[in-house]
C-alpha cells in the first residue's frame, strides 16, 4: 500500500488498486499514474474553446486529453472520460502516446495555426507525470504548454509542472465550502491556494459555472470577485483585477437534471456584478 499525494484525498491505495481518481495506481510499494500516455480526446482547437481569450486569441491548439478525475460534479459534460465506472473500465484500452510522439505532433500542426498543447479534457493533473514529461518537450520545441484544471492539487504537484505551463485556465467552480464539499466532493481552500500560486508563475484565466440554486447569488459572485481582485503576482504586486473571469451558463445534464438551465439574464447580471471588481469578464453558453 502506498500514499498518493496528489490532491487533499491522499488516497491510501493498496498494490494493483486504483485511486479514487481512477487515474492512479500503487505498484510495487509506490504510487505511479495508470493512465500516464492514455489518450481518450485528441483535437487542433481554437484556444478561445478552453476557454482563454486573451492568450494568443485566434491561434488553435493541439488539445488532448486522458481518463479520470479527482472530483465528482454532477453535472459533468465529460463524464464519459472522467468518472463513471464503465469509462474507467474502457480507457484502460485507450490508446497511447509517449511525450516525444505527442511533441511532434504539435510541432507538425504548427502550419495549421498550431501554437502548442493543451491538457484539457478529464482532469490533467492526476496524471500531471505525463503532463509534465511532454510540456517539457514542447518548450524545447518553442512552442507553449496550456493547463485547463479544476486546480485540485497540492502545492508539490503545482510546482512540478509550473515552470513548462505558459498559461492556465482554472475552474472556480463556486466560492463557498457548501458547495465545493457537499456537490461537488472537493476543497475550495485548495483550489483558492492553487490559484494563489499559479499566477506567480502563468497567465491565468478563471471559469465559474453558475448552477441555479447552488452558487447563482450575487453576493457569492460579489465576494468570489473581490478575492480575485486581490491576487498578486511573484512581485506582490496586485494584478487581480486584470485576471480574466469567465461566467459559464449550465444546462442539465448527467446526474443534474432535477432543474433549469441557468436564465441567460442571470449570466448577464452576474458577469456585471463580477465587473465591480475585474476588468475582464466574459459569458459563455448563453
Amino acid at each position: 500500500m502506498a500514499r498518493c499525494n496528489v490532491c487533499f484525498r491522499h488516497c491510501d491505495i493498496g498494490d494493483g488498486k486504483i485511486g479514487f481518481c481512477g487515474a492512479r495506481t500503487c505498484e510495487d510499494g509506490g504510487v505511479r499514474a495508470l493512465n500516464y500516455g492514455r489518450v481518450s480526446s485528441i483535437a487542433l482547437d481554437p484556444v478561445e474553446k478552453k476557454p482563454l481569450e486573451r492568450f494568443f486569441p485566434g491561434s488553435y491548439i493541439l488539445s488532448v486529453g486522458s481518463f479520470g478525475c479527482n472530483l465528482r460534479c454532477p453535472f459533468c459534460q465529460n463524464n464519459e472520460i472522467s468518472w463513471s465506472d464503465e469509462a474507467f473500465a474502457e480507457m484502460a484500452y485507450a490508446g497511447t502516446v509517449t511525450p516525444q510522439e505527442l511533441a511532434e505532433m504539435a510541432e507538425q500542426t504548427v502550419r495549421k495555426g498550431n501554437i502548442g498543447v493543451a491538457f484539457t479534457y478529464n482532469e490533467p493533473l492526476v496524471g500531471y507525470e505525463f503532463v509534465r514529461d511532454t510540456a517539457k518537450l514542447v518548450h524545447e520545441k518553442g512552442l507553449k504548454n496550456v493547463l485547463v484544471t479544476n486546480g485540485t492539487a497540492e502545492p508539490e504537484i503545482l510546482d512540478e509542472i509550473l515552470p513548462y505551463i505558459d498559461a492556465m485556465n482554472i475552474d472556480l467552480k463556486g466560492f463557498t465550502d457548501r458547495y465545493y464539499e457537499k456537490v461537488l466532493g472537493g476543497s475550495r481552500q485548495m483550489v483558492m491556494s492553487f490559484i494563489e500560486r499559479a499566477v506567480r508563475g502563468c497567465h491565468v484565466e478563471l471559469t465559474t459555472l453558475i448552477v441555479p440554486g447552488e452558487n447563482d447569488s450575487e453576493d457569492e459572485i460579489r465576494e468570489m470577485s473581490r478575492w480575485i481582485a486581490g491576487l498578486t503576482d511573484a512581485e506582490g504586486r496586485v494584478i487581480g483585477t486584470e485576471i480574466p473571469l469567465h461566467i459559464s451558463r449550465f444546462f442539465p445534464r448527467f446526474h443534474m437534471t432535477d432543474r433549469d438551465a441557468t436564465d441567460v439574464r442571470k449570466v448577464y447580471r452576474l458577469a456585471e456584478v463580477a465587473r465591480e471588481n475585474l476588468e475582464f469578464v466574459y459569458t459563455g453558453n448563453c
